[in-house]
């Protein structure tokens, strides 16, 4: 089976996972509310914001495929799959050791000028607040280390080991033409 095939398989499936009805599907954790969340201590409001903010999708395998039904102890190990683009490939990296290498201060730093590789939305991260990315920091430092570094990032034109996703991007738009000048009118014309 081809790559593409398998990766059209893959995606399918977890389309129509997703479409159960809902009475076949497990119930929902309880969340807390955005409300609940900002009056909780920075640990509790972390928790939420790594539940919305989507971190767990990419820095927690299987999260997405459990409908977030994982063990926080397993949540934002980093993952073996990787995104492969243009850019070369990159991998969610392991949240919870990077965070052991940095204080509180140096994340806060760190997280507010961030700029990564595609996939990972740093401008998301960018946009938080000081108090939200302090929360993020609480929480994640407060799960301890667990887990191993993911993989480096691959130049571009290198095929990465399965699995990855195998990112088409459309080609970029022509750049728009300078305008010419004016021709001169011909001498005693």
């Amino acid at each position: 089976m081809s790559r593409h095939s398998a990766f059209s398989l893959a995606a399918l499936a977890l389309l129509l996972s997703a479409c159960r009805p809902a009475a076949d599907r497990p119930a929902a954790a309880a969340l807390p509310t955005s409300a609940d969340a900002h009056a909780a201590a920075p640990e509790a409001r972390g928790e939420y914001l790594v539940r919305i903010a989507g971190c767990n999708d990419c820095h927690t395998p299987g999260y997405a495929e459990a409908q977030g039904r994982i063990d926080q102890a397993d949540w934002l190990v980093g993952s073996p799959v990787g995104f492969n683009g243009p850019w070369g490939t990159t991998y969610a990296s392991n949240l919870r050791l990077r965070m052991q290498q940095m204080d509180e201060a140096q994340w806060l730093e760190y997280s507010a000028n961030l700029r990564t590789r595609p996939m990972m939305p740093d401008f998301g991260v960018r946009a938080m607040s000081e108090e939200d990315r302090r929360a993020i920091y609480r929480f994640v430092r407060s799960l301890g280390p667990a887990g191993q570094p993911a993989p480096e990032a691959l130049p571009p034109g290198r095929t990465p080991p399965a699995p990855y996703f195998g990112l088409v991007l459309p080609a970029a738009p022509a750049a728009p033409q300078a305008p010419t000048a004016p021709s001169a009118p011909a001498p005693g014309g």
